[in-house]
């Protein structure tokens, strides 16, 4: 059951870390964080936090201060080449990103983001469920456990099955809100 837990919470781990980086009605710096950087002539490819410190200026202002200025340009390229629709402006050591505000159309396709992003993670609780269920119907044929430890085992996975994907749902209308909010 530990290890069912462990492997669920994963999952759920996963999916609040990809609706960070989803852009809504105002930024933050986790939109770009993890955006991947060719630096030093294409020898590294490193996440944009391990290279600079990004701070927010304004609801839709990030501000990079690079820690090395000699990259600065392999930051520009891999920003341009996002499909962040951001604005670039370079002054000194800092490159200013700037973000339009969100149009009704761009909001509705991020909630059927948000919602397709959802879905898949419960198809994967789904599948680690069944798998989990085998795993106990196996054990039980060769007698490893009694029928009662087997019902018991199954209704504690169902009972983490139901409480997982209400937080799936939980997460998926506070994105949704935070989403529809202008």
């Amino acid at each position: 059951i530990n290890e069912y837990q462990e492997k669920i919470n994963k999952v759920i781990r996963f999916i609040k870390t990809d609706l960070k980086s989803l852009r809504i009605g105002r930024i933050s710096p986790s939109l770009i964080e993890n955006l991947l950087i060719e630096t030093y002539r294409g020898q590294t490819k490193l996440k944009l936090f391990e290279l600079a410190i990004i701070n927010l200026e304004d609801p839709m202002t990030l501000i990079i201060n690079p820690y090395d200025q000699t990259i600065i340009k392999d930051i520009e390229k891999a920003l341009l080449k996002s499909s962040l629709g951001a604005s670039l402006q370079i002054q000194g050591s800092k490159i200013i990103v700037r973000f339009p505000p969100l149009s009704t159309e761009q909001r509705e396709k991020l909630i059927r983001l948000v919602n397709q992003k959802i879905e898949d993670a419960k198809n994967q609780i789904r599948n680690i469920r069944d798998e989990y269920r085998k795993k106990l119907k196996v054990s039980f044929e060769n007698k490893e456990i009694t029928e009662d430890q087997k019902y018991s085992f199954e209704k504690k996975i169902e009972s983490l099955t139901q409480s997982f994907n209400q937080e799936l749902q939980r997460l998926k209308e506070t994105k949704q809100q935070e989403i529809k909010t202008v």
